[in-house]
C-alpha cells in the first residue's frame, strides 16, 4: 500500500497519513507516507542545477547527469507544467521495438500514466520528464488520451520547445551538441521524415560527414553544404554505404573528388530511408551519385568526348553484354570513374545496392532488378578489352564493381580462380 501511494500520490500537496508500525498495539501513531510536494511545481529561479540533476537521477535511475533540462509553466487557456530532460547518454533499449516513452503524465500532481507515448513523437523517445496538467481528469484512459485536444496541444508545444532548445544548443554550445548528436543523431534523422510539420526545423539540426571531412565525426550541416555548392550545381549529392570507410573509398566519388564537389557520406542505417523520403532542402533536390546519369557534371567538351569514346567501345560493350547478359541490365562508358576500372549503378528510380542489402538483412522481399555496369575507358584493364574481350577479365571487372560498393560475391572461389589466371 505504501509503495502504491508513494508511486501515484507522492507529489500531491495534502499529506497522506498511515498508521506507523509499532510493537505496542495500544500506542497508535500516524506518519506521512508521501512527500506532499512536487519538484516541478517549484519556481525554477529557486532551484539550482544540482537540484535538477538529483531529481533526474531519482526519476530515471540514471547515474549520469542530464545534458540539459527544460522547465516551463504555461497558464492561459491550458494550464500545465513541464519538466523535460535530455539525457547525456542513450539508453540501452532505445532501438528496441517495445521501447517505452520516458514521459510521466500527472493530473493535479497525481500520476495517471507512465511512459506515455502520446505526449512525445517516436523520434524524441529519448526525452525524459514529467508533465502535470489540471485540464485532465484523474480517471483518463489511454484511449481518451489518443483523441485529446489537451494532449495534442501539450505535445505540439513540447516538441517545438525541445527543437528550439536543440537549435540554440547547436549554435551556442557546439561541443554539447556534438555529444548530443553522437548519442541521438540517428533518431533525430527519423524525425526529418516522420514529423512533416517540423521538417524545416529538424533539417537544420542534422549533421553529416562529407568527402571533404577529415574523419567520420558528423559535423557538416545542410546549410553549410548549400553555401559551398558550386555555381552550376543543381543537386545535393550523396552516397550511402554500410560504413564511413566504404563510402569514403567508393569509386563513385572519383569524379566528384576530381572536380572538388562536396558529397554527403551516409552510413547510418536510417540514412537510406531518410534521404529517399526527404525530397529536398531549401528547394534543392537530393541526388544519389550511384544512380542514373551525371550529365549535369559534364561540360560540352566532356560530353562530346564521351560520345566519341562510347562509339569506339561499341563493339567491346556489345561483346561484354553477351557475357554478362544475366547479371547486368546494360554496360556504359563511365564519366564517374578516373581511377577504378568499373562500378555498378542503378537506374534513377530503382533501389540502390546498399538499400537492397539492408532489405535482405531484414528478411524483406525485393524486386528482381539488374544493375548497370559502367567502365572506365582510360583504365589499363579496360583498354585491354579493345584488343580482346576476355571472358575472365569481363567477369573480374563485374566482380570488382560488386566488391567496391560493399556487396558480396555469389562465388568468391571462382573470382579467385579468374584473378589467378589474369596474374599469370
Amino acid at each position: 500500500m505504501r509503495g502504491i501511494i508513494s508511486k501515484y500520490s507522492d507529489h500531491i500537496t495534502v499529506p497522506i497519513m498511515m498508521i506507523k508500525h509499532s510493537e505496542d498495539a495500544k500506542d497508535i501513531e500516524y506518519e506521512a507516507v508521501n512527500k506532499a510536494n512536487a519538484f516541478w511545481a517549484q519556481d525554477k529561479n529557486d532551484l539550482k542545477q544540482e537540484d535538477y540533476d538529483e531529481f533526474y537521477k531519482s526519476m530515471t535511475y540514471d547515474f549520469e547527469p542530464p545534458l540539459m533540462q527544460l522547465h516551463n509553466r504555461v497558464e492561459g487557456n491550458l494550464n500545465y507544467t513541464s519538466l523535460l530532460y535530455i539525457p547525456s547518454k542513450a539508453s540501452f533499449d532505445m532501438w528496441e521495438p517495445k521501447h517505452k516513452g520516458g514521459i510521466k503524465l500527472y493530473a493535479k500532481r497525481v500520476l495517471i500514466m507512465e511512459n506515455n507515448e502520446e505526449l512525445m513523437p517516436l523520434y524524441l523517445r529519448f526525452v525524459k520528464g514529467v508533465i502535470d496538467t489540471a485540464d485532465l481528469s484523474l480517471n483518463v484512459s489511454r484511449e481518451i488520451l489518443q483523441g485529446s485536444k489537451v494532449v495534442d496541444t501539450i505535445r505540439k508545444a513540447s516538441v517545438s520547445r525541445i527543437l528550439k532548445a536543440l537549435e540554440k544548443m547547436a549554435k551556442n554550445k557546439p561541443e554539447d551538441y556534438a555529444k548530443f548528436w553522437q548519442e541521438f543523431g540517428m533518431v533525430i534523422k527519423e524525425g526529418a521524415v516522420e514529423d512533416v510539420a517540423n521538417k524545416d526545423k529538424i533539417s537544420k539540426l542534422l549533421r553529416f560527414t562529407t568527402n571533404k571531412s577529415e574523419n567520420a565525426i558528423q559535423t557538416a550541416t545542410l546549410e553549410c553544404y548549400v553555401k559551398s555548392m558550386q555555381k552550376d550545381q543543381k543537386a545535393i549529392y550523396y552516397i550511402t554505404a554500410e560504413t564511413y570507410e566504404s563510402a569514403k573509398s567508393s569509386p563513385h566519388l572519383e569524379v566528384f573528388n576530381k572536380k572538388g564537389i562536396e558529397v554527403l557520406l551516409l552510413s547510418d542505417r536510417v540514412d537510406e530511408w531518410m534521404v529517399s523520403n526527404f525530397g529536398e532542402f531549401d528547394g534543392i533536390p537530393f541526388k544519389s551519385i550511384a544512380k542514373g546519369d551525371l550529365e549535369d557534371l559534364d561540360s560540352k567538351e566532356e560530353k562530346e568526348n564521351k560520345e566519341k569514346v562510347a562509339k569506339d567501345f561499341e563493339k567491346v560493350i556489345k561483346d561484354m553484354q553477351k557475357i554478362l547478359d544475366k547479371q547486368v541490365k546494360s554496360i556504359k562508358v563511365s564519366s564517374r570513374l578516373s581511377e577504378s576500372p568499373s562500378c555498378l549503378i542503378a537506374d534513377e528510380n530503382e533501389m540502390g545496392g546498399n538499400m537492397e542489402r539492408i532489405m535482405k538483412s531484414l528478411g524483406q522481399d525485393i524486386p528482381d532488378t539488374k544493375p548497370i555496369l559502367e567502365i572506365n575507358p582510360k583504365h589499363p584493364l579496360v583498354e585491354k578489352l579493345k584488343i580482346k574481350v576476355d571472358e575472365d577479365l569481363v567477369n573480374v571487372l563485374f566482380d570488382q564493381a560488386i566488391l567496391s560498393e560493399g556487396g558480396q560475391l555469389k562465388d568468391p572461389a571462382e573470382f579467385v580462380k579468374r584473378m589467378n589466371k589474369l596474374i599469370k
